[in-house]
């Protein structure tokens, strides 16, 4: 029997992300196009047309902007979880500009949606050994997941000791849920998606979360962000080449990709997948 594993997207739009937060300001935001709305529809509509759930880690800036975004992600049966309110990385934050930033966006999620939002993601996967204070604020402000470590060396992110799998930190008893990697020639490496799914040839990320399924014998967290279906999003000169690279890289095949990946595997909602009903190992970070 195969495992179910979890769809994630980051509900973000093209002008957000942090590789471009040198060269748009946020006063900018709400002058440029906004793509989301397009966007979001066309993950909706694939999601109903493969009838998959899924967890979308949105920022409250947009669910502000878009009410009514929060109301379909709901009515389709999927799970509405917090991206924080402006994108900015936890490693940017002192501890009380985190504070607000989680709970304005907890609120204005649940006012929105009328239902509980339990799970949080980081910016950026901006939680790491730095400021794992950050989980303690978490717990205190009410949420009962996070997804927010990378367990890999990355330029913008990373956590290497952490677990590579579901845990709980037995000091603030949040359940982390870290993005997917595999072990490959004694390394870990990423595998969780976003641009490595678009960086890799297709049969390299089906290889890896099969192998993470059998040969770990664990569910992958897959995840996407909606500006990566959108080829035809307004192009960012003022930036560096290796950002441009990162950002732009085979958008115009990620939508094949994806409907491949949603074949190939089961897929389900993070609480689901992971929260509700499970085990879950308990293991201290610091």
């Amino acid at each position: 029997m195969k495992l179910t594993n979890a769809l994630t997207v980051d509900v973000e739009d093209y002008f957000q992300v942090s590789a471009f937060e040198h060269s748009i300001h946020r006063s900018d935001w709400d002058n440029l196009e906004h793509r989301i709305a397009q966007n979001m529809s066309k993950v909706l509509q694939l999601f109903a047309d493969q009838e998959i759930k899924a967890t979308f880690f949105m920022l409250s800036w947009i669910a502000e902007r878009y009410p009514s975004m929060v109301n379909d992600i709901i009515c389709q049966g999927h799970e509405l979880a917090s991206h924080g309110h402006g994108h900015q990385r936890v490693t940017d934050l002192t501890r009380e500009e985190f504070r607000q930033d989680i709970v304005r966006a907890k609120s204005t999620l649940e006012d929105l949606g009328g239902v509980p939002v339990r799970g949080y993601r980081a910016p950026s996967y901006s939680i790491g050994e730095s400021n794992i204070w950050a989980l303690e604020i978490l717990a205190e402000a009410g949420y009962e997941y996070s997804s927010s470590i990378y367990p890999v060396k990355h330029d913008h992110y990373g956590f290497p000791k952490a677990p590579r799998f579901v845990f709980r930190d037995t000091k603030t008893g949040i359940i982390e849920v870290p993005i997917t990697t595999v072990k490959f020639m004694n390394k870990t490496l990423p595998a969780g998606g976003g641009g490595f799914f678009r960086f890799y040839p297709y049969a390299i990320s089906r290889w890896i979360i099969n192998r993470v399924n059998t040969f770990d014998q664990q569910p992958a967290v897959f995840y996407f962000h909606p500006w990566e279906l959108d080829p035809d999003q307004p192009r960012q000169r003022n930036t560096s080449l290796k950002s441009r690279f990162r950002h732009y890289l085979n958008l115009h095949k990620s939508e094949a990709r994806l409907k491949r990946l949603i074949g190939d595997f089961n897929w389900g909602r993070m609480d689901e997948v992971f929260i509700d009903g499970h085990p879950i190992p308990e293991f201290q970070l610091t």
